[in-house]
């Protein structure tokens, strides 16, 4: 399985990555007739310092997770732990971001139950928003995610079992079945237990969305004016495109499938296809600009 699961996200990135290039080649000439102004340069430094401003708060709802097992941990070691395992996320295997956090939380005493699952709710709670955000979208008719009718109950259906997954009641007898397994194979563990529903985590986590779709608007509007119109529409698309990069296996951060996505739906909008282009390479650039910069503020910022 992880031999198929390997050779399934190369052909997956391969696919993504030849549909981006394609559209690219096609449009060529109007990418290059593009310039960037005094003011766009503006726009693109706003975009920037939205999507670390958006790294920051992520890592400030990580450690809400953390309290909701009523784990103390200073915000300063959270904010250097998140913001420097952020990065990691571009090693091979894409799950580097997600090991060091758990080990960084193993280190601080913490049980390991509580480290996995604080690095596996975070996910999950991004997911739902995103998902919830573009099922939204889509019954509201700002964008059109899909026609087929499984694809919309299956999307309902997995928003659904992750809001009723993440409920107490479930993750504590997940919990305690851990805690009895453990118990029979002699090892002792901490009583821990999720206090209350995380409905302000999913909040949290939808703000990061839209702080990330904001970064987003700013770098488009380095090229061309948008009219609060259009805003639904590009934060929709952005949380759709961002949710397939984020879920479907592929390359690190969700290169190609997240660009493959954003294209296709903005493709059929009023933007100009040149400048959605020009926005969506420079916008990957700025993203990972924002967090390089966000780890050396967290090694650098809270060395201490």
């Amino acid at each position: 399985m992880s031999s198929i699961k390997a050779y399934l996200k190369w052909i997956i990135l391969g696919i993504t990555l030849f549909f981006v290039i394609s559209t690219f080649r096609n449009h060529w000439q109007a990418v290059t007739e593009i310039t960037i102004t005094s003011q766009g340069w503006i726009f693109l430094f706003l975009a920037l310092i939205v999507t670390l401003l958006a790294h920051i708060w992520s890592a400030f709802v990580w450690i809400r997770i953390l309290y909701l097992f009523k784990q103390s941990c200073s915000y300063q070691w959270g904010l250097k732990v998140y913001l420097v395992t952020n990065i990691y996320k571009y090693l091979p295997g894409n799950f580097g971001h997600f090991y060091g956090r758990i080990n960084a939380v193993s280190k601080q005493g913490i049980s390991l139950s509580v480290a996995s699952l604080s690095v596996l709710l975070e996910p999950l709670l991004m997911s739902a928003a995103a998902l919830f955000i573009a099922l939204l979208s889509h019954s509201i008719g700002i964008i059109e995610t899909t026609r087929n009718f499984n694809i919309l109950f299956l999307q309902c259906f997995l928003l659904i079992s992750v809001l009723v997954g993440i409920h107490p009641f479930i993750i504590n007898g997940l919990l305690r079945f851990i805690k009895k397994i453990k118990s029979k194979e002699n090892q002792e563990t901490e009583t821990i237990y999720l206090q209350k529903y995380p409905g302000i985590i999913l909040m949290g986590e939808s703000i990061f969305l839209l702080l990330r779709g904001l970064g987003f608007i700013f770098a488009l509007m380095a090229f061309m004016s948008i009219s609060f119109q259009q805003i639904p529409i590009i934060i929709s698309a952005f949380s759709f495109a961002w949710l397939l990069g984020l879920v479907i296996p592929g390359a690190p951060g969700g290169l190609g499938v997240f660009e493959a996505t954003i294209i296709a739906l903005l493709e059929t909008s009023s933007l100009p296809i040149g400048i959605v282009l020009t926005t969506i390479a420079i916008f990957r650039i700025i993203s990972i600009l924002a967090e390089v910069m966000g780890a050396g503020l967290g090694y650098l910022g809270f060395k201490r």
